[in-house]
């Protein structure tokens, strides 16, 4: 009995200090809500938030590039932003400069696949030219709070949308001042002036709580889904109205709108437009309804073909491109003619 007492004891004491250690051991402040740094307040009085991200002067910086990734700045040990890698080669060189997560801005769906060889791992979070809505600036804050970084940002060209998606990643993780975030945004990753909504949200915009991120219900998807046709159509309806600004510049960059590239659009374009053709929604719609959505999704991916030879530099693209943006726009006006109201 002594010796069963004794093992006991000993016992006993061991698992004590096995605990003891592995508290010692057991880093401090690890509360995910309260290990976050608290966002600055929305800044008052700002009547220009473009003009605003000149008051902190920054070193003069030059981006990193290269022919498949473009205007990358390394805004912080957690936060780089970027222009959308191209390719295998790109997504690979972001696995070796330590990133975890994309995060993309952009409306074209990510190459979830290929990311996932090196171990990375894509948010799709789109959002608009206009600023940042309150649903998405909960899904971009929840992100950086809760997945693993690095993270690397990026829309398209890396300039306007990534790095506004980009701030709220140094604000939410970082803890900088909102004067500091607006002028990275303009002295370094080059956001133009033409989108006062992106700086406007990032001086005065309300960066949620780190308790309402946390309660938020959201999955971090790779691509983001479209909820009905209707929001299809919402999409459809922006990228459409992009490509008629580039249309009259002979599918070239307007300088009032200079993140807007054709090839990128009709890209969006033809997703949006094959995911509504599939639709059960359509499917039970009258046929001339089915043949008009199936017509849009053929003639947006003739338009998005003939884009990219138009970009690859196949200059007799450019009378295909109009012929298809002219039948596409067509179509459209058909189906809208009977459809559109009801």
């Amino acid at each position: 009995r002594i010796k069963m007492t004794l093992s006991r004891v000993l016992l006993l004491t061991a698992l004590i200090a096995l605990a003891a250690c592995e508290k010692e051991k057991a880093p401090t402040g690890t509360d995910p809500v309260a290990s976050l740094p608290t966002v600055e307040a929305p800044l008052q009085d700002v009547d220009d938030p473009y003009a605003a991200a000149e008051q902190i002067k920054l070193d003069e910086r030059a981006p990193q590039e290269w022919d498949d990734l473009h205007n990358v700045y390394k805004l912080s040990d957690n936060i780089i932003s970027g222009g959308e890698p191209h390719g295998e080669e790109a997504l690979r060189r972001i696995s070796e400069m330590g990133v975890k997560t994309i995060v993309s801005v952009d409306g074209k769906v990510p190459d979830q696949a290929t990311a996932a060889k090196y171990g990375l791992r894509y948010v799709h979070v789109p959002i608009h030219y206009s600023g940042i809505s309150e649903d998405e600036m909960l899904r971009l804050t929840k992100a950086f709070r809760e997945l693993e970084g690095p993270f690397f940002v990026h829309c398209f060209h890396g300039k306007h949308r990534g790095p506004a998606g980009a701030a709220v990643g140094r604000l939410a993780l970082d803890g900088i001042s909102r004067g500091q975030a607006l002028a990275e945004m303009r002295q370094w990753c080059g956001t133009a002036a033409h989108y006062p909504g992106l700086y406007g949200v990032i001086a005065t915009g309300e960066v949620p709580a780190a308790d309402a991120t946390e309660a938020y219900a959201w999955d971090f998807p790779a691509a983001h889904t479209l909820s009905d046709f209707r929001e299809a159509m919402v999409d459809s309806a922006r990228c459409w109205d992009n490509l008629k600004l580039l249309f009259a510049n002979e599918w070239k960059p307007d300088p009032e709108h200079p993140d807007l590239d054709a090839v990128n659009e009709s890209d969006k374009l033809a997703q949006f437009m094959g995911l509504c053709a599939e639709m059960d929604m359509v499917r039970d719609k009258p046929e001339d309804f089915q043949g008009w959505m199936a017509a849009s999704a053929v003639g947006s991916k003739a338009l998005q073909e003939s884009l990219n030879k138009l970009a690859g530099g196949d200059a007799a693209a450019l009378e295909a491109a109009n012929a298809a943006f002219r039948k596409l726009g067509k179509d459209c006006k058909s189906c809208h003619g009977q459809y559109r109201n009801n």
